[in-house]
């Protein structure tokens, strides 16, 4: 693969190339489009009780697969989107005012933000230039171990793709992801991920039903040797 590039500097310069993430392309010819960029959230960016970005309208990205990425950053699973011609994932798009990235970037922080903007399709009357963000490849690091993935996490992706796109839409996220097999921290009495949300006793049991038919395995948090600090 070849290596990452960041985009942080200056995110009109650069797209995706399905492959690596360093092609370089000219800029929007838009400056309007330019000055209000968009991001793509496939994960918890999806669930709107997370963010105040108003004016999320739902998006697909072709080309692009999800997977939980494990890195030498955290002891705990990344959710990030990798290339894949033969997929395309659901989410959410919504307007960055002023190309203003720093709260999304100070969230995102193990992230590159990429423009991707040719991958999304939405029902916006104008095409802005969209974002997303990927976690690049570590593979000293995942050689090494895998890392598990916290419930509280998982919880809040699949209420916002409930909210957003109902059943058939959470049954979508768990097929268009990879990396099930990994260990699942249950950490719902005492949520380690930061922008965890209360579920309903029907969100919970969607969630533990189609879990219970993934490889993975659900272990207590007292038994996985994590401590009480929030990722």
């Amino acid at each position: 693969m070849a290596p990452v590039t960041s985009c942080l500097s200056d995110p009109n310069q650069y797209k995706t190339d399905r492959i690596g993430f360093d092609i370089c392309c000219p800029p929007s010819q838009n400056s309007s489009d330019m000055k209000n960029p968009y991001f793509f959230g496939y994960g918890s960016l999806v669930n709107r009780a997370t963010h105040d970005y108003p004016d999320a309208v739902p998006a697909k990205a072709t080309g692009w697969r999800r997977l939980w990425r494990h890195t030498g950053l955290r002891p705990v699973a990344f959710l990030t989107v990798v290339a894949d011609e033969d997929s395309t994932i659901e989410g959410l798009i919504a307007g960055v005012p002023n190309a203003d990235w720093a709260a999304l970037d100070q969230r995102e922080w193990a992230y590159q933000r990429l423009i991707a903007s040719g991958d999304i399709s939405h029902a916006l009357n104008h095409k802005p230039e969209v974002a997303l963000y990927a976690v690049p490849h570590d593979p000293d690091h995942e050689v090494r171990v895998k890392h598990p993935i916290l419930l509280s996490y998982i919880d809040v992706v699949v209420q916002g793709y409930l909210s957003e796109f109902g059943q058939e839409g959470a049954l979508r996220f768990f097929d268009t992801t990879d990396g099930w097999e990994l260990p699942i921290i249950n950490d719902r009495a005492a949520p380690m991920y930061p922008r965890h949300q209360p579920l309903s006793r029907d969100e919970r049991h969607f969630v533990d039903e189609q879990l219970s038919a993934l490889p993975a395995k659900v272990e207590q948090r007292e038994n996985s040797g994590l401590t009480l600090k929030r990722f």
